[in-house]
């Protein structure tokens, strides 16, 4: 039986109480891309963040995408500011593991992310993904702006007619408007770069996602810097 300690959000009262600068430094540069982790971005590029289970291997999956300019790994969608890796595994942070995704949309739209994040996990499986249970590993769409709510909307109810035409349950993936990211620690960024054979709790249904194409802005959301 799941811990329900851990599968049920932390009340804003009980959250922990965090801190007002982050504890530990975040590095400047993308391990793979070469590219910044942190703000200011070029001129063009979209924002958008995804939870969808363990960030190590989520990370991986957007890294390799052309059309992205870089990405980190990050807590989102909670209470406590500049939590830890250790807090948020408390379940007392109210957090989800994130993927921040900076991307050109003239070279892969927001709808070809929503793609790849509906069909590499499982969106029916509420506080957790797999063997991986809490808070922190809900499916979780976090957008910048309406036309990113409406696209994933869209998606997601979509994607759920057809998952449940193969017998899985309704799709528990949270949209929410994007409030602040709190960069993860160093060791976690890029971490299947770093540590190829390191642990990818993350699998897909297998049931293929048509997302409706998307519009956009150069507007992005508000991130919680260094």
């Amino acid at each position: 039986m799941f811990n329900r300690s851990k599968t049920k959000m932390v009340e804003e009262n009980k959250a922990l109480p965090g801190r007002d600068q982050p504890a530990f430094p975040i590095p400047e540069g993308h391990a793979v891309l070469g590219t910044p982790l942190k703000p200011p971005f070029p001129d063009g590029m979209e924002t958008a963040v995804f939870g969808l289970g363990c960030f190590w291997g989520a990370e991986r999956l957007f890294w390799g995408l052309d059309g992205v300019y870089t990405t980190a790994a990050g807590y989102a969608g909670g209470i406590t500011p500049h939590p830890t890796y250790e807090e948020v595994c408390s379940g007392r942070t109210g957090h989800a593991e994130v993927v921040l995704v900076v991307f050109d949309p003239s070279r892969i739209s927001f709808a070809d992310l929503l793609k790849v994040f509906f069909e590499a996990h499982d969106p029916t499986q509420g506080m957790r993904q797999g063997n991986d249970v809490g808070t922190q590993y809900r499916s979780a769409i976090l957008y910048a702006d309406e036309a990113q709510e409406h696209t994933a909307e869209q998606a997601r109810a979509d994607y759920e007619t057809a998952l449940q035409g193969v017998g899985y349950g309704g799709v528990t993936t949270e949209i929410a408007p994007f409030g602040p990211f709190f960069y993860a620690e160093d060791y976690h960024q890029q971490y299947l770069h770093k540590v190829p054979w390191g642990y990818c709790g993350i699998a897909g249904t297998g049931v293929s996602c048509t997302v409706p194409a998307s519009g956009g802005s150069n507007g992005g959301p508000k991130e919680q810097q260094a």
